[in-house]
């Protein structure tokens, strides 16, 4: 057996509790063996957590990796003029290696921050299964489906396109890589394009992924073209069968019902939605209902950046506010949603938690900073104070990712000047 042993940390216990202790992996296997006393003594190598926070893996429940090629390229508009006029016109000239590019910058700065798994919609799924592969995490990955702005036989090929890559890639990177089929939306997939993908996914055994209720303006041509809120929509269709959702900002007390019913989770994007305006999703009344909620970046063009410890706070604050209640969305909860409620939502279900059995996704924090002293209470400072930047060491699946902040799988330097040069070239093509 080949041992890893994360030695002289506190752990932070799936009860909330904090602890000296060492967690002890099995790299073969990708699995954690023992959380206790000094139990890592032999392994056969040693990542020094001295004095940190030894947390599970985060999790970035949705993303669009590669649209970290348009950080800060547009801002200040709605959604939808952001996307028609803007991001759009640009991703129609990325070709594979623009994807590729996009997704390496994106991989690197996950795991700087101590991101272990990543959902992600985007299309090129090869070029992202591929840096995905190499960078070690784990990720749920889907082709986006659009069909409004396409003829019958394009968007056709979409629909096939995105059952082909649920087929292909699940399972690529020895299991680290789970799929699912994506149709981007309710309203930028014709309903009977909806309908064959859900049945065929359905029949295929693929679960399905989809942006839902992100804005009043999403849910108004739905319910004005067919009677009935966007979820029932959706209901429908066969839609919310194991599936998750993305943002659910605009959701009423029946979609909230209907999604506990249907067991549906939500991917929840504060920074995302607090940019393009698009409203504050109802988070305490779904934790309330019991649906399961992850956090998400969403892309980075809309947020702008990668960092799930600013996302943490963002769905702490924005909560509080909209409930008008300092209350709402603890600190707690809130560590949930970012570890063991996202692994669900992605299909990891042995990640999100520190003990022995679970999957070897791990992050550890160094508290020793001005901004992280003094600490009262650790879970608290975890999600109002911390940062990425304090993250040492990511582990995935029983491999080290980075160490003392050096991220392993890739040569930094090297991705930042080849996704900066794409990201200018793809931009002048587009403005030609």
């Amino acid at each position: 057996m080949d041992t890893l042993g994360v030695v002289g940390g506190r752990v932070l216990n799936p009860d909330g509790a904090v602890r000296r202790a060492d967690v002890l992996v099995d790299r073969e296997a990708g699995e954690i063996l023992t959380v206790e006393g000094e139990a890592a003594a032999d392994a056969d190598e040693r990542l020094d957590a001295d004095g940190g926070l030894v947390i599970p893996g985060l999790v970035n429940a949705h993303c669009h990796m590669a649209m970290s090629l348009l950080r800060g390229y547009a801002a200040e508009k709605p959604l939808q003029a952001w996307l028609t006029e803007e991001v759009g016109p640009v991703e129609a000239v990325f070709d594979a290696e623009d994807v590729r590019a996009g997704t390496e910058l994106a991989l690197v700065e996950l795991i700087r921050s101590g991101v272990t798994a990543v959902g992600d919609m985007y299309f090129e799924t090869g070029a992202v299964a591929d840096a995905v592969a190499q960078a070690g995490l784990r990720a749920r990955l889907g082709f986006g489906v659009v069909t409004v702005t396409k003829d019958e036989s394009g968007a056709q090929a979409d629909v096939e396109e995105s059952l082909r890559v649920a087929r292909e890639f699940d399972g690529a990177a020895d299991g680290r890589i789970r799929t699912a089929v994506m149709p981007h939306s309710l309203t930028s997939v014709g309903a009977s394009y909806l309908e064959d993908a859900a049945e065929r996914a359905r029949e295929a055994g693929h679960s399905l992924h989809f942006h839902a209720n992100e804005t009043a303006g999403e849910v108004e041509p739905v319910v004005e073209e067919h009677g009935r809120r966007p979820l029932a929509y959706a209901d429908d269709l066969g839609l919310l069968r194991d599936s998750y959702v993305a943002h659910a900002v605009h959701v009423d007390e029946t979609e909230i019902e209907l999604l506990a019913d249907r067991e549906v989770g939500v991917a929840h994007c504060p920074a995302a939605n607090a940019k393009l305006a698009s409203g504050i999703a109802p988070v305490q009344r779904l934790l309330d209902a019991g649906v399961t909620v992850g956090l998400g970046t969403d892309g980075p063009a809309s947020n702008d950046d990668l960092d799930l410890f600013d996302e943490m706070r963002d769905a702490a604050m924005v909560g509080k506010l909209a409930d008008g209640d300092a209350t709402a969305v603890s600190a707690e909860s809130v560590i949930e949603m970012a570890t063991a409620g996202g692994a669900r939502l992605l299909g990891f279900d042995d990640s999100g938690r520190i003990e022995p059995g679970a999957n070897a996704d791990l992050a550890v924090v160094d508290t020793d900073a001005p901004h992280l002293t003094p600490e009262h209470d650790p879970v608290s400072l975890l999600v109002y104070a911390a940062r990425g930047s304090d993250v040492i060491h990511t582990i995935a699946d029983g491999e080290v990712l980075m160490r003392d902040r050096e991220v392993l799988p890739f040569d930094t330097a090297a991705v930042e000047e080849r996704a900066a040069e794409r990201a200018a070239a793809a931009v002048e093509r587009a403005e030609d």
